[in-house]
């Protein structure tokens, strides 16, 4: 049985992998399918895998333009959700997703829906989604996304498949990475401790523009010591706009998209493909604002480890200079210190604060705990 290549994205899942690749090849998709594990364990990257392949002609080869779209989350077809307020879904947004799920597929012959932290899908938006959940209309698969079994209400995952996930050892995700990108273990090592999952890193990997910004956030870390406050803050606005360089595409995208299904679109419709790509832009720009923070964490952890003294290689083996410069300026309290101004960063950035706002903030905290 040869697996879809898109597919290579849950490779370090080997039970998930061979699992979904079975489903494929017999022709046994499920209507619904609930992926549970911790944060980091590629869900959603499963998520993306899974869809590619319902809705590319080619067998989820991940190169056409559908699984382009795909990645891009520009594909009409397939339908991104995530909690639109801090505690959960909104039922206006279920009702919405049920009121699209009755319409026929634009481009493909199926329609994929995919529900991130699913178990924030309570009362009124839960029970919505329930019977659409068991009898959806045929060609339609729900992905439903959650940390545990237990999160998730009983009557929603016992009309789901359940596909659960295992955190991958570090050994295992670092020799993931090296398989699929071809990349040198250094430049593994450091594309995990920014991008986090392996699927995610082989991305990362194949971004200048993202490498570009773990870039900027090495050198102005390394660089905080010799800056003052104005010069931190022109750091911090060189790494936000260089977050959205890659978001420009994706914009243009997401427009041709549009224009292409507004023939067929009425206004409300398409003025809510609008409001959702306006979110899928400021998701994404968070994510790219939680890889920088990610960037100056592993650098910083690094600085940790030379304070203590620890006889381990550092991940930012490229900035080794940098971090040694740092470490021979502070002492671990203060790479302590530094390291709680990036978790708070983390914090604020899922709060949906201003994500330069909060670079400023984290970069200002940084420098004076150093």
């Amino acid at each position: 049985m040869e697996a879809p290549r898109v597919l290579s994205a849950v490779s370090d899942q080997p039970r998930v992998h061979d699992f979904l690749a079975r489903a494929l090849s017999e022709g046994r998709l499920s209507h619904a399918y609930l992926f549970v594990g911790a944060p980091g364990s590629g869900k959603i990257d499963a998520a993306g895998a899974l869809a590619k392949a319902i809705v590319c002609p080619n067998g989820g080869d991940g190169t056409c333009d559908e699984c382009r779209r795909v990645s891009h989350h520009t594909h009409p077809d397939v339908h991104w959700l995530a909690p639109a307020s801090a505690t959960g879904y909104l039922a206006d947004q279920v009702r919405d997703l049920i009121a699209d799920v009755n319409l026929a597929p634009m481009r493909a012959k199926s329609k994929v829906y995919v529900l991130d932290r699913a178990d924030l899908l309570r009362g009124t938006a839960a029970n919505a989604l329930l019977k659409t959940l068991e009898e959806p209309p045929a060609g339609v698969v729900f992905i439903l996304c959650g940390r545990t079994v237990a999160a998730m209400l009983p009557t929603i995952v016992s009309r789901c498949q359940v596909v659960p996930f295992r955190v991958t050892s570090p050994d295992a995700a670092l020799a993931a990475v090296v398989r699929e990108s071809g990349a040198s273990e250094r430049d593994a090592r450091i594309a995990l401790a920014v991008a986090g999952t392996p699927a995610r890193a082989c991305e990362f990997l194949n971004s200048t523009e993202r490498r570009q910004v773990r870039r900027l956030v090495v050198r102005t870390v390394g660089e905080l010591s010799r800056d003052d406050s104005w010069d931190v803050l022109k750091s911090a606005a060189e790494i936000a706009a260089a977050v959205k360089v890659p978001l420009a595409a994706i914009k243009d995208a997401q427009e041709a998209a549009v224009k292409e299904s507004s023939d067929f679109l009425t206004s409300a419709a398409l003025k809510a493909v609008e409001a959702a790509n306006k979110r899928e832009l400021t998701a994404r720009e968070r994510s790219g604002m939680m890889e920088a923070v990610s960037a100056a964490e592993s650098m910083l952890r690094d600085v940790l480890v030379s304070c203590e003294g620890v006889e381990t290689d550092i991940v930012n083996a490229d900035a080794a200079d940098a971090v040694a410069r740092i470490s021979a300026m502070t002492d671990a309290a203060g790479a302590v210190r530094a390291l709680k101004a990036c978790s708070d960063a983390a914090a604020n950035l899922s709060h949906n604060v201003s994500a330069q706002l909060t670079l400023e903030v984290m970069l200002l905290a940084i420098k004076e705990a150093l």
